[in-house]
């Protein structure tokens, strides 16, 4: 039997102590109708302090474009980065549905690796656009590899739902199994929690 697939460096890039600013995952807005009300808000997604000083002052930097491959609905968002007065550090803020590091929306991964999860749904889209074969086996490489440094980050989470979540899975338990675990015991869209979850424990870390 082949060996299980072993991680990629992208899904473990550190990176350098030098950096200001960052990414934030805004885990409640879980919709597109969502993000466009906050989105045309300049105080729509604006923290109440930065992360990097707990500054008090940030303001709006820019608005970007963010192209969606293979997406059944909108295929381009805005997203907004904020820029704080004090440290000058530059967060690029992103909702729960945008997948971090992936041009495409976390349902469309899902639609892809757990098709059985939303099946009787009746919010889904009837037709999907085609996601490139090349493109899905690299996403199903990832969904197989061990979830083993995923499950210490959990289990050194300190909270002890996440930890009863990663001693419960088996020993040769892969990303796949995690994320279905995830799914059990938690409402809300499965890959794009457990991502959000992983990035805001350790950010250097990827899910997929």
């Amino acid at each position: 039997m082949n060996p299980p697939p072993q991680y990629e460096f992208c899904l473990v890039r550190l990176r350098s102590s030098t950096q200001k600013g960052g990414t934030l995952i805004v885990e409640a807005v879980t919709d597109y109708a969502s993000h466009e009300r906050r989105i045309c808000d300049p105080d729509g997604y604006r923290p109440p302090f930065c992360p990097r000083c707990r500054g008090r002052r940030l303001h709006v930097h820019d608005y970007r474009e963010r192209v969606l491959r293979a997406e059944p609905g909108p295929p381009v968002t805005r997203t907004v980065r904020l820029l704080c007065v004090l440290c000058e550090a530059i967060w690029q803020v992103l909702p729960l549905f945008l997948a971090r590091h992936l041009w495409r929306s976390w349902k469309v991964v899902r639609h892809t690796l757990m098709p059985d999860a939303q099946a009787s749904s009746p919010s889904e889209p009837p037709h999907w656009p085609k996601v490139p074969e090349r493109t899905v086996r690299r996403w199903r490489q990832r969904w197989l590899r061990p979830a083993h440094t995923l499950g210490q980050i959990l289990a050194a989470s300190g909270q002890a739902v996440w930890a009863t979540l990663a001693t419960g899975l088996p020993v040769d338990a892969t990303c796949a199994d995690l994320v279905w675990a995830y799914a059990r015991e938690h409402t809300g869209p499965p890959l794009a929690g457990l991502a959000a979850l992983l990035y805001r424990l350790q950010p250097k870390v990827r899910l997929m």
